[in-house]
């Protein structure tokens, strides 16, 4: 049955309400992270156990410490690219994930 909640196969709609994202939001994240997916022609098809799994399996220290200093002084520190006139780009911010289940 189509807009089931209980499909297994999702399109990127149902994933972000899934997530309980917008569209645009899902998006973004679609194209800068690992999101697990596949793309069947022109339309985007996500797993609803893979999604689970992919948030379930994400740490916030992760994101918290993606832009910090590295932990030992042998490690170079990443380079932060800045933006055309010299600008460093601002840290990223999300306004968090929430997943609901019946």
């Amino acid at each position: 049955m189509a807009g089931s909640p209980d499909r297994e196969i999702l399109t990127i709609d149902e994933a972000a309400a899934l997530l309980g994202v917008s569209i645009k939001t899902f998006n973004k994240v679609l194209h800068t992270q690992s999101i697990p997916a596949r793309k069947i022609g022109r339309e985007w098809k996500f797993s609803r156990q893979a999604l689970i799994e992919w948030i379930g399996s994400g740490r916030s220290d992760d994101f918290y410490h993606e832009g910090s200093a590295p932990e030992s002084d042998d490690e170079p520190a990443p380079s932060v690219p800045a933006k055309p006139g010299g600008v460093r780009p601002e840290a990223r911010r999300t306004s968090g994930w929430r997943l609901e289940f019946d």
